[in-house]
């Protein structure tokens, strides 16, 4: 079977990352009678290098016509970089913002497990970890005040800033059920994350949430708080199976839920649409201060391609292999240094991707 994948490196320590990876869907297809076929495509702050603007239109085309996008890390140093001089519109993260938008993925997936051989790097004591945690958040990816209406404007001499939170109610219930669809493939447990007491936007999602959960008898749903939500995951992260949340307090849990697996570069994302289509990418950033120094951990972007060949290809046994193959090395002691700890063995970016293809 063939499948087409674009490729987006991305900036900074992106080609870095995605290599690896690409050879690890190699490995798997080598060993699986599949191909691969790769369309380089730009995005970020390469793509303002090359066209001026951080998303063209072909690149937003050539994703469309492949049957997933793999891509790397977005953006570059905010106080260094000339790419943040431009307005706000040209900047690396609005072509982030505008393929998610323009390919319709609007369900963010975060897997949050800790694995045993990474318990050292964790940050939070034994007696509270346990036996471990295995997690997935969702986060609502194209509504809510990243997309809303912004505004700087002078007001009686003051200047004012103004971000719009908006949410619609089929935005609300099409997260809702991808949410619990996936609850049913896991422990049938959903924490909806909002800010009720607050927002209006927090207080339709609740309600809509609770209106899904209906069509949901065997998935057993609370509502937490996120200033509540945010306090649980390094008290007891044990107790959540699928947290749903919207867009802006998913951008946040996500990362603070990856440093309780002790490195964000552990950690995969997937956002997908209605169909099997899918963009894959690390939830780590461009880490340009050591770009090109071969010290990145490519495992959340190799752990991304698994999650395509699972959601995307439905390729579930390859998906494992790549997923075991992750584990051994870790088992094995191997470590970029990120996630280094005493007694093991310190490797670079491309002797990892090397390690875990060695044991596919």
């Amino acid at each position: 079977m063939n499948y087409n994948v674009a490729v987006i490196k991305g900036d900074g320590i992106g080609p870095e990352i995605v290599d690896e990876a690409l050879k690890v869907m190699n490995k798997v297809g080598e060993k699986f009678h599949h191909t691969f076929s790769y369309t380089d495509l730009l995005l970020g702050g390469v793509s303002i290098d090359v066209h001026g603007v951080p998303l063209t239109d072909e690149t937003v085309l050539a994703a469309k016509a492949a049957d997933a996008v793999l891509m790397g890390s977005i953006g570059g140093d905010t106080n260094t970089s000339p790419w943040y001089k431009l307005p706000a519109n040209l900047r690396p993260e609005a072509g982030l913002l505008g393929i998610r938008k323009e390919l319709n993925l609007f369900a963010n997936l975060r897997p949050a497990y800790l694995y045993e051989e990474l318990k050292a790097a964790c940050p939070i004591k034994d007696e509270i970890i346990g036996s471990g945690f295995d997690m997935m958040i969702i986060r609502e990816l194209t509504g809510g005040l990243y997309f809303g209406e912004r505004k700087t404007i002078e007001e009686n001499g003051v200047t004012t800033a103004i971000d719009t939170l908006t949410y619609t109610e089929p935005e609300i219930r099409r997260i809702a059920i991808r949410g619990f669809e996936i609850a049913m493939k896991r422990k049938k447990k959903l924490t909806s994350v909002d800010k009720a007491n607050v927002l209006d936007s927090s207080r339709l999602w609740r309600k809509i949430v609770t209106e899904v959960s209906k069509d949901y008898p065997e998935v057993t749903l609370e509502h937490m708080l996120v200033d509540n939500c945010a306090m649980q995951l390094v008290r007891d992260p044990g107790q959540f199976d699928v947290i749903l949340t919207e867009n802006m307090f998913g951008d946040i849990l996500s990362d603070e839920a990856s440093m309780v697996t002790g490195s964000i570069g552990m950690l995969s994302s997937a956002s997908l649409n209605d169909t099997k289509f899918g963009l894959y990418e690390p939830s780590h950033g461009s880490a340009p201060d050591i770009a090109g120094e071969d010290k990145a951990n490519p495992i959340a972007t190799i752990l991304s391609a698994a999650m395509m060949l699972r959601y995307s290809f439905d390729l579930d046994q390859e998906a494992q292999a790549v997923e075991m193959a992750v584990q051994k090395v870790l088992k094995d002691g191997y470590r970029t240094g990120d996630i280094m700890s005493q007694g093991c063995t310190l490797v670079g970016t491309k002797k990892m991707g090397d390690l875990i293809v060695d044991r596919i």
